[in-house]
């Protein structure tokens, strides 16, 4: 588990007071916290550092927060997208979480503990995701060296589920 001053947040909100508060609640947890008042700034921010987390306000002027959060997953596709809206419907929160693959919708004003305890739980989501990666690509390099070393592995049938069938 990465600690949590390794943690990078970027906040986006168009309301310099939101960035502000969030800002001041999540530093006490230790995160390296940046904060923007507009998506642009953001998208070019994040040209330039990676972050692990991003937090965006939905109703902005330049681009709503779901715009924004579905470019934040083309682009950057390991950061978590969470979106903090004071204005929240249904048909936007389905909008959030099937097109911009959100990982939690969550309404102001916010509960602290609620916002911090979706945080931690948004980053064990990300350490998981982040092995699994790095197994699946040690496995695959073993496979790989194995079927190198003894060719006639990889010519084997295999099943479904990949199980070796061997012949009667």
């Amino acid at each position: 588990m990465i600690a949590s001053s390794a943690r990078r947040v970027l906040i986006v909100d168009d309301e310099a007071n939101v960035c502000s508060a969030l800002r001041r609640s999540l530093s006490r947890e230790g995160y390296q916290i940046e904060a923007c008042t507009n998506p642009d700034e953001a998208l070019a921010k994040m040209k330039t550092r990676s972050f692990d987390l991003v937090i965006s306000d939905h109703l902005m002027p330049e681009m709503t927060g779901l715009e924004f959060l579905k470019r934040v997953r083309d682009r950057y596709p390991d950061a978590v997208r969470i979106i903090l809206t004071g204005h929240a419907d249904m048909q936007t929160a389905i909008d959030a979480i099937n097109q911009g693959e959100i990982y939690r919708f969550l309404t102001k004003p916010w509960d602290d503990l609620e916002l911090k305890v979706c945080i931690t739980l948004a980053f064990e989501k990300l350490d998981l995701e982040r092995e699994n990666r790095a197994l699946l690509s040690r496995l695959r390099a073993l496979s790989d060296r194995l079927v190198r070393e003894k060719p006639a592995l990889g010519s084997l049938r295999r099943d479904e589920t990949g199980a070796i069938l061997l012949d009667a």
